[in-house]
């Protein structure tokens, strides 16, 4: 989401690293610079003025004038402010002293609320709650049906005494009373010893004295511990208009971003903590339940500024792999023996469960520069990889070398593929497997990878193109007809006959035995000058 922003920052600090002094001038263009990257990512513009007015401030102090590298102190002055913007520190859930902690929610129609539901509840789970879902939202049409679906797939319970509307206008049907609904859920979750009660309450298209009042009543029935207004990070400026009707007429303790895997510019959510002084709790990262993550501000700081989230890529990491698991495959990596597709396929279905690959690559420090390739990268590859591998007998995984010709047809057949595509990943493999054996030999990476060429940077650069080096004759014939016979044997690819040895006038002649040093009749004292 924060694409835009990111881009045009690192712009900005490439042109400032280039100054080894920084002068008052340099400072007010880069000030001017982020000032108009934030107001182009739809930041609100009282935020940008006082985030533009620190900035400027500590970059004229003692603190970069005096600094070794000026241009990184900015940088670091400028991660500061903006992880001072997005709420300073990092809030988790807070839980109530008696159980069950009720946590509502609350936000426009739009906003993901049902869907962040099932996401928090699978959170929570996860970390050994048991969370109840309250289907307070009857106005919507089939809402508490689709919040019946998404418990079932987080596999938490649902309470829903009330269908809701089941039409197609958005009116609550007769009888209907959400209120109530809250209340008796509290009391089902005291009954059944939940320790967490989540109240999805309905949403509208825009901010309504009806919507006020019937979040207030809810509130004043359940009495949460949290209030969470979810907000949509792809609305623009109206994030913040909005924000501060539900802060003035509900109240909220927390903010959670919802689509922020949108390519909005999002700027205008990155302003909700700053204007109303609420912290973001979470982030909604994706569709699947489990793109959902802790809203980290640090975090989220380094990685507009391009400077990578390796902490988070860790901890899902931990999370995915198996650690045992790990440790052997650590062996066979280090070792260079014993590693199979059946190996390649068990690390790449454990790094499928870490989520998309290209938002793990996106976590890794300077990868703003890759983005274009990021943006191009097919991860449907990573399917037809595990198809192939799946297509193979057990024995052809732990042996590649025996998959001839009609195997290789009878891979792809089953996979779906080409045989095109089945050689591509054994000559990938094989290459791999090489190179993972010359490292372990050398104990450190290669100067040229086998089968990948040199390393950048490494060798001599070649301009334009050049043909290939002709294949060298050792031990050419100083007689011009048989060097003449060397040649087209070379041209025809049969082995050249060896010159004869010995000198142009001793031809076919064997070279002389070792002579005896002792047999020779020397003269009285030589002896010495032969080294015995």
């Amino acid at each position: 989401m924060f694409a835009t922003l990111s881009d045009r920052l690192t712009s900005t600090f490439k042109n400032l690293r280039t100054k080894g002094r920084l002068s008052e001038a340099d400072i007010d263009a880069t000030v001017r610079e982020i000032r108009r990257a934030l107001l182009d990512a739809d930041v609100a513009v009282p935020v940008v003025r006082e985030f533009t007015g620190k900035v400027r401030e500590r970059a004229l102090s003692a603190e970069v004038s005096g600094a070794l590298n000026p241009a990184q102190q900015v940088v670091k002055i400028v991660n500061e402010e903006l992880v001072g913007i997005l709420g300073g520190e990092t809030r988790t859930l807070r839980l109530a002293k008696n159980p069950p902690t009720v946590v509502l929610l609350a936000g426009l129609q739009g906003a993901g609320k049902t869907t962040l539901a099932g996401k928090l509840a699978l959170h929570l789970k996860s970390q050994g709650h048991t969370p109840l879902l309250v289907a307070a939202d009857l106005q919507r049409p089939n809402a508490v049906t689709q919040l019946q679906v998404v418990g079932e797939r987080a596999g938490v319970p649902v309470f829903a005494p009330h269908p809701g509307n089941q039409g197609s206008d958005d009116v609550m049907p007769a009888g209907a009373d959400p209120v109530a609904v809250a209340r008796a859920g509290l009391e089902t979750a005291r009954a059944r010893q939940h320790d967490v009660l989540i109240v999805d309450t309905a949403g509208r298209l825009g901010v309504d004295s009806e919507l006020m009042a019937q979040a207030a009543d809810i509130r004043d029935a359940v009495e949460p511990d949290e209030i969470l207004f979810v907000i949509d990070a792809m609305i623009g400026q109206d994030a913040v208009t909005t924000a501060q009707a539900f802060a003035d007429g509900v109240g909220f303790t927390g903010v959670v971003l919802s689509k922020l895997d949108g390519d909005a510019r999002g700027g205008a959510a990155l302003s909700v903590a700053s204007v109303t002084g609420r912290p973001i709790l979470y982030a909604s990262t994706g569709e699947k339940l489990t793109d959902f993550e802790v809203f980290h501000p640090d975090r989220m700081a380094s990685r507009i500024l391009d400077m990578g989230d390796v902490l988070s890529l860790i901890e899902q990491a931990e999370k995915a792999f198996d650690a045992e698991q790990a440790e052997q495959m650590a062996g066979k990596l280090a070792s260079g023996e014993g590693f199979t597709l059946a190996d390649f396929l068990s690390q790449m279905q454990q790094l499928r469960k870490m989520g998309s690959i290209k938002k793990m690559f996106g976590m890794l420090p300077g990868m703003a520069q890759m983005r274009e390739a990021l943006d191009n990268f097919d991860e449907r590859e990573v399917d037809r990889i595990e198809a192939i591998i799946h297509s193979m007998t057990p024995a052809e995984r732990d042996d590649p070398k025996m998959i001839n010709g009609s195997r290789r047809s009878r891979i792809a057949k089953g996979s779906g593929t080409t045989t095109t595509d089945v050689n591509q990943l054994l000559e990938r493999f094989d290459a791999a497997q090489k190179m993972m054996k010359q490292m372990a030999k050398s104990g450190g990476m290669p100067g040229a990878m086998p089968g990948m060429g040199n390393m950048p940077g490494m060798g001599r650069k070649s301009r334009g193109r050049t043909a290939a080096p002709a294949r060298k004759v050792r031990g050419k014939s100083g007689n011009p007809a048989k060097r003449a016979e060397q040649e087209r044997a070379v041209v025809e690819g049969r082995p050249a006959p060896k010159a004869p040895t010995g000198s142009a006038f001793g031809l076919g002649q064997q070279p002389p035995a070792e002579i005896d040093p002792a047999a020779l009749e020397l003269p009285a004292g030589f002896d010495k000058f032969l080294g015995r």
